[in-house]
């Protein structure tokens, strides 16, 4: 296991990450941000889904989601219709004209890693990829289980003796 050094460096390069997502966020269209982005990305990963579902993958509020799905159907890139199963749910579905947003913004994403990662060897963009990957599994592991990460501080206020206040 890792000791405390890794993890402080790890949070900090955490949080300069910030720079990367924000760059990535400023090739989007402006009427395509990364909330909607994700959604059609998801739409597609997965296929047509309840709202609640698309909530839980998207691990955001149930309004958040309503509000990213009424943008999309405002400019035709998915459509809404009522649940057969429930008529107070809405199933959600990307529209051809939706796709070629994805297409779109896969095409410029694409395009700026390219340029950006340009000096990286295939074997490392492939590394880098697999270690996100794994990284994100462990997260996901922990949504069900989060008496895992309540564990893990109790663990670690218990071997040190500084306080926020002296750290």
């Amino acid at each position: 296991m890792a000791g405390q050094p890794q993890y402080e460096e790890l949070m900090r390069q955490f949080s300069a990450f910030g720079a990367v997502k924000r760059e990535m966020g400023r090739i989007l269209p402006s009427d395509c941000p990364s909330g909607s982005a994700a959604v059609l990305t998801l739409l597609a990963r997965h296929g047509d889904m309840r709202m609640s579902k698309l909530a839980e993958l998207l691990a955001v509020d149930m309004s958040v989601t309503s509000r990213h799905a009424a943008h999309l159907a405002e400019r035709g890139w998915i459509r809404r219709s009522p649940d057969p199963a429930d008529k107070r749910g809405r199933i959600l579905h990307l529209t051809p004209a939706g796709l070629a947003q994805l297409d779109e913004l896969s095409e410029r994403t694409c395009r700026m890693l390219a340029e950006r990662l340009s000096d990286w060897s295939d074997d490392e963009v492939a590394q880098l990829s697999g270690l996100m990957a794994r990284l994100r599994a462990s997260f996901d592991d922990c949504r069900g289980a989060p008496h895992v990460f309540e564990d893990a501080i109790k663990d670690a206020t218990a071997e040190t003796t500084r306080t926020p206040a002296n750290t």
